[in-house]
């Protein structure tokens, strides 16, 4: 009898801690936020992730009534940031400005991450797409990607191509080409795409796989030829430079994404508060117009959508990476 009071009494006890758990968690979506949000980059400022959260977060501030802090915190490829907001306080007031190198590229990557991209943290919003472009110097006696790949193919020692550094999205970008192209290049990694940029430039690397961004003023200049974008559709600032997977490589379809996550366990209310926010601020005409400037596409999803994008994209450059072999520290 005694143990069956006792029974009741935890049962009680656990019940009631319940319900207070549960209407702490809906106060603190109701109130929410009622204090600055930082919003981490895990990269240096001025790159094209900085860039991006800058736009989205000046928006934010405006509809959550509380500014967004963009913090940089660079390291590790990303890795450094986005594992500080894994370990954050899951209540909304540490978000992370996600990218595919946080949450494709380095798990796959990186012999161990600070983090699990999937079970760390909770989706927000897909938020833009930045094509990549494939670059040559005018030099190079290829006008198209058909030009490219025969040339390749005539001489598969001979040729060799830049990116920003090894196992960057950009360096994905040129094996995933290699292999479904059925040609082979040397690739050289440089320290950041500036470096890069100047070689190809200059003809010491004819060929580059770039962020559209930071090439599309060499682009305009005529010191660098595009071939393709690397994106299923044309970029709508370039319209007259096509897709690979429509220059010949069908099914071709890479890019750099900017995401927003907020660490797992953040109430769904605030994460949903968090999605509104985010997805208000991309149909802000100014910002549309900054991201069209910017050659990025603007998307905005659902949690679930993102969450399912993340999940696409490991299955997507697994065999990629296994296939060129690349595994760094």
């Amino acid at each position: 009898m005694a143990l069956c009071r006792m029974t009741r009494r935890m049962s009680l006890a656990l019940a009631l801690g319940l319900l207070a758990a549960t209407a702490g968690t809906a106060a603190l979506a109701q109130s929410f936020p009622d204090r600055s949000i930082t919003m981490v980059v895990p990269f240096a400022a001025g790159g094209s992730t900085d860039v991006v959260a800058r736009i989205v977060a000046q928006k934010m501030s405006d509809d959550l009534g509380q500014q967004v802090i963009v913090q940089n915190v660079a390291g590790a490829g990303g890795n450094l940031g986005a594992g500080n907001v894994a370990r954050a306080e899951p209540d909304g007031y540490t978000i992370l400005m996600g990218t595919v190198a946080t949450h494709a590229l380095n798990p796959l990557i990186l012999k161990s991450t600070p983090y699990d991209a999937e079970k760390d943290f909770a989706p927000i919003s897909l938020l833009v797409i930045v094509p990549n472009v494939l670059v040559v110097n005018p030099e190079l006696p290829a006008k198209n990607v058909q030009e490219l790949i025969a040339l390749l193919k005539a001489d598969p020692d001979k040729y060799s191509y830049a990116s920003s550094g090894n196992g960057t999205p950009l360096h994905l970008s040129g094996e995933l080409f290699k292999s479904m192209a059925g040609v082979d290049m040397q690739h050289i990694p440089y320290k950041g795409a500036g470096p890069a940029l100047n070689d190809v430039i200059g003809n010491q690397v004819p060929i580059m796989f770039d962020n559209l961004p930071s090439s599309s003023s060499h682009i305009k200049a005529g010191t660098l030829r595009a071939l393709a974008v690397t994106t299923a559709e044309r970029a709508p600032s370039f319209p007259d430079v096509p897709t690979i997977a429509e220059s010949g490589i069908s099914g071709y379809e890479t890019y750099t994404w900017n995401a927003l996550f907020a660490p797992a366990n953040t109430p769904p209310d605030v994460v949903s508060r968090l999605n509104a926010a985010a997805n208000k601020a991309l149909t802000d005409p100014a910002v549309a117009e900054r991201m069209k400037e910017f050659s990025a596409t603007i998307v905005g999803s659902t949690p679930e959508e993102l969450g399912a994008h993340v999940k696409a994209e490991l299955a997507k450059w697994k065999p990629v990476v296994d296939g060129a072999n690349i595994q760094m520290e």
